[in-house]
């Protein structure tokens, strides 16, 4: 048997990956016409079809199937030995992690600091978007950990796994005196600002809503919750949601008001990594740390 070449298989893989020969030729930074002659060589190798067209979709046939899932475990472990290689003998460990934009900035920032060694030798790098995008980076070897706002399905995404770090119940807040009507009845008086409907959150508050037999009049809905904070700063009459934890904090600010606290409402905490960065320190780190006295 001739000696396959390896080229050619990984933009197959990358085809397979990505769905389509654009997309792979995107990330490849390759034109569509070289993606597809080099797949050609690799069929004509193989002596056979290895991709089928479903809708606007690339797809393995049968034997291309075979050939993916032997390339999906090349590559998975050239991508772990260069992970391994990257924090086993750089100076400063090279740490990329994703970050869901619905969380608490505060909270984050105190679970990535057990992520940073005693001599400061890590290189934190921080990617912040929604969940679904941050999952599609960590399977493509783009991210070493995410956090986020709820958990991985592993029937869904294979080699990838979570542990729930903690929770928090969630209250209402406003930037002054919004005067004594009682709680919850004044969230029906005020505009609310509240994170958006494809987050956890955003879905969880909507049904805390139906439940309390509120009806909400939304001003705006944030993926992120320090925009919302800010924003909430500048209309004064909006009443917006965030993490109880914030009450320790915001006593000292004379602009922030505790509007009502609603205990059922938790914002869940998760740390989301692959099978093989299990070893790696700084994911290690937050997978022992205990960080219950955070979210108390």
């Amino acid at each position: 048997m001739s000696h396959l070449n390896y080229n050619h298989l990984y933009y197959f893989w990358m085809v397979c990956k990505q769905g389509s020969v654009t997309k792979a030729a995107d990330a490849l930074f390759l034109t569509p016409q070289t993606v597809t002659g080099q797949i050609k060589a690799l069929e004509d190798r193989m002596s056979g079809k290895l991709t089928k067209r479903n809708g606007r979709t690339v797809e393995p046939t049968e034997l291309g199937q075979l050939v993916f899932k032997y390339a999906d475990r090349m590559f998975g472990l050239s991508y772990e030995m260069l992970d391994i290689v990257n924090y086993s003998q750089h100076a400063n460990i090279l740490f990329e992690v994703g970050v869901a934009d619905a969380l608490s900035k505060r909270l984050v920032s105190k679970i990535l600091m057990t992520t940073i060694p005693d001599d400061d030798s890590i290189h934190l790098r921080c990617f912040e978007s929604t969940h679904e995008l941050l999952l599609e980076r960590l399977a493509q070897h783009k991210l070493d950990m995410i956090l986020s706002d709820c958990p991985v399905d592993s029937t869904q995404s294979p080699g990838l796994y979570s542990k729930k770090l903690g929770e928090c119940s969630m209250s209402f807040f406003a930037s002054r005196e919004l005067g004594n009507v009682s709680f919850p009845a004044i969230l029906e008086h005020h505009k609310l600002l509240i994170p958006g409907g494809r987050t956890a959150m955003g879905r969880k508050v909507m049904q805390w809503f139906d439940r309390q037999g509120i009806k909400p009049d939304i001003l705006g809905e944030f993926d992120d919750v320090a925009l919302m904070k800010a924003f909430a700063r500048y209309h004064k009459e909006a009443i917006f949601l965030a993490p109880s934890v914030y009450v320790s904090e915001i006593e000292s600010e004379e602009t922030l008001q505790q509007i009502g606290a609603v205990a059922d409402l938790k914002e869940e905490y998760y740390v989301i990594f692959a099978e093989r960065m299990i070893q790696h320190p700084a994911v290690k780190n937050v997978c022992d740390a205990d960080f219950r006295p955070l979210f108390e």
